[in-house]
C-alpha cells in the first residue's frame, strides 16, 4: 500500500533537490520540493517517499491530519 501524507513546509533550502523541512503534525522531516516549485514556507504539500508531489489547501490538509490522528488514537493499545 502506498500512502502520501500532508505536511506543512517550515523552511526551504535552494539546493539541487530544493530540500524543505516539513512538519507532519509536529514530526519534521527533510523532503524534496523539486516537483512543486511553487510551494513556499507555510504551504501544505502532499508527500510520498520523500518527495512533495502537490500542494494542498490548508483546510483539506488539517482535515486529513485530524483523521490520521483519530485513526492513530483508535489503534493505540489501551491499558490491559
Amino acid at each position: 500500500m502506498c500512502l502520501a501524507v500532508p505536511g506543512q513546509v517550515l523552511s526551504i533550502t535552494d539546493d539541487q533537490l530544493r530540500t524543505g523541512t516539513v512538519s507532519f503534525g509536529g514530526v519534521t522531516k527533510d523532503i524534496s520540493l523539486a516537483l512543486v516549485p511553487d510551494a513556499g514556507v507555510g504551504d501544505y504539500v502532499i508527500v510520498h517517499v520523500g518527495f512533495a508531489i502537490s500542494k494542498l489547501d490548508e483546510k483539506a490538509a488539517l482535515r486529513s491530519l485530524e483523521l490520521m490522528a483519530q485513526l492513530d488514537r483508535r489503534e493505540a493499545p489501551g491499558p490491559s
